[in-house]
């Protein structure tokens, strides 16, 4: 890092609106946003508020003209260069200025939602990643290889510069996109949902890397669907719902007044203990442990795994894991980004086999068992909903197959997952066009429709808001009552710890009983 930015660059917008083409209601409206030097802005708004669509305007990814039609001005406002930047004014017409994506992003660093959009995804190593785009600007290597490195030990990633991308958690892969977001040291920092999916050390690493990147200069601004530790050191917040800022000042009167309840927006309480909110979610779950009957709806049996350990002298990611889950049970695996969570659900329907031990569902051995028939028994929510969406309407997705299996029925039962996560009146809506909340509900949804014996949930809580995370509850609480077991790997502890009758840790290939 330099030490300093380049130049003190204030961000300006003012969007009187912006709407996609095709969409005749506009994505947002009469938005105000100034992002300063040195200071922290957040942008609070549940599922479909329009704060993603505004960091990407702010990040350049969005333009007038390309992707829809933009009124109002963005400005980067440059004290120190020759040569100010000019205010852009747009009219939503044909003849309106266009953007520079190269140049704006030499100014302005962007994190999407969806952190895998931010990679290059032609680079082998997490080390190649991170000085794609210095090579791009012709940087010397030497001074190259210095960044690099003192960029992967800021965002906690000098022990993974030589893993493939694609094979890092989902924790790590955001440390990654912040990191190729800072490597060029912009003088604008937009981060939506930075914290999600991020283990306690990835929190306190990305909230110190905020901390520095203002003491250093940096404009912050910080899109979230969490009044969490991060955006309550931001000052001012700006509160979006429907599109439209409806609230924007000093943090304890907007958290005294009743904007942030209608809005979706989740609500942490200051030391980290479960909100009100999340104690409110697990009320109408029965805490009582379900009886253990004879035989557990899914066990492992000393189960063991590594990705090509046997080849490779590597340690195994998973040993000698043994875990029963009973009938009507809730159990959370938590654990630190790169434990091993997402492979070890991957290892309950047959997507990969362990190296030794035995995965039994109803006291059946899966193994030699197609994926297809252990899904009738057991749903996966992968922890990328896009991964597991692929039809061309939500209706239709949520109904591939059921009709095969359950017959005359599966009409109503596609209505009913549908509406029980919320999603009934966007049937012939494309499912990319969804939000990322709207997405991880319907990826529930085509789960939820099987009525599967056993639920693997992996990070369900992520981009959900507080509407979201009433009906994942929900959606959790009536499994378990109809008889289902329920495994979800998280780290949001709060929800974990309202929810669940069971919580164990996976740390160093071991699962042990959590706190």
């Amino acid at each position: 890092m330099n030490g300093q930015v380049s130049a003190a660059v204030t961000l300006r917008a003012a969007i009187e609106s912006f709407a996609f083409h095709g969409d005749a209601r506009p994505a947002l409206r009469d938005v105000e946003i100034v992002a300063a030097p040195g200071s922290l802005i957040a942008v609070l708004g549940g599922s479909g508020s329009g704060k993603s669509t505004l960091g990407r305007l702010l990040g350049g990814w969005l333009a007038g003209g390309r992707d829809g039609k933009l009124k109002g001005r963005l400005e980067l406002e440059s004290v120190g260069q020759q040569e100010a930047w000019r205010p852009l004014v747009f009219f939503g017409a044909d003849s309106d200025p266009q953007i520079d994506p190269a140049a704006w992003a030499e100014q302005v660093g962007y994190v999407p939602q969806d952190p895998a959009a931010m990679l290059s995804a032609v680079r082998a190593t997490v080390e190649e990643e991170l000085a794609f785009g210095l090579e791009n600007r012709g940087m010397e290597r030497a001074e190259m290889v210095r960044i690099v490195a003192e960029t992967a030990r800021r965002t906690g990633l000098a022990s993974l510069l030589e893993r493939d991308p694609a094979t890092l958690s989902g924790g790590e892969l955001r440390r990654l996109a912040v990191g190729c977001a800072i490597v060029a040291d912009p003088a604008v920092l937009i981060l939506d949902e930075p914290l999600a999916s991020l283990d306690a050390d990835g929190t306190r690493t990305l909230t110190e890397l905020v901390a520095a990147e203002l003491a250093r200069g940096t404009a912050v601004v910080v899109l979230s669907q969490s009044a969490d530790l991060l955006t309550r050191l931001a000052e001012p917040w700006l509160v979006l719902e429907d599109g439209a800022a409806t609230a924007a000042g000093p943090p304890d009167r907007i958290l005294a007044g009743e904007e942030l309840a209608s809005s979706g927006v989740v609500v942490s309480e200051p030391s980290g203990a479960p909100s009100g909110q999340v104690q409110q979610f697990a009320q109408a779950q029965s805490r009582a442990r379900p009886a253990k009957d004879s035989v557990p709806a899914l066990e492992l049996d000393r189960v063991s795994f590594g990705f090509g350990t046997e080849y490779l002298g590597r340690p195994l990611l998973l040993e000698n894991v043994v875990l029963d889950v009973w009938p009507g049970e809730i159990v959370a695996v938590t654990g630190p980004n790169g434990a091993g969570k997402s492979t070890l659900l991957r290892l309950f329907n047959g997507l990969l086999s362990p190296l030794r031990g035995e995965v039994r569902i109803g006291g059946e051995a899966i193994a030699g068992v197609p994926t297809g028939v252990i899904a009738q028994r057991l749903g996966l929510l992968f922890q990328h909903p896009h991964d597991q969406l692929f039809e061309r309407t939500v209706l239709r997705e949520v109904f591939f197959g059921l009709d095969r299996r359950f017959g005359a029925s599966a009409p109503v039962r596609a209505a009913e997952a549908l509406a029980s996560v919320g999603l009934s009146a966007a049937g012939n809506v494309h499912p990319h066009e969804l939000s990322g909340s709207g997405q991880r509900l319907l990826a529930l949804a085509t789960v939820l429709a099987r009525e599967p014996e056993v639920l693997a949930l992996d990070e369900p809580t992520v981009a959900l808001d507080a509407h979201g995370l009433r009906r994942l509850s929900d959606a959790m609480t009536a499994a378990a009552g109809r008889g289902a077991a329920v495994v979800l790997v998280t780290h949001d502890l709060a929800f974990a710890r309202a929810h669940a009758h069971r919580l164990v840790e996976l740390r160093n290939g071991v699962l042990a009983a959590g706190d």
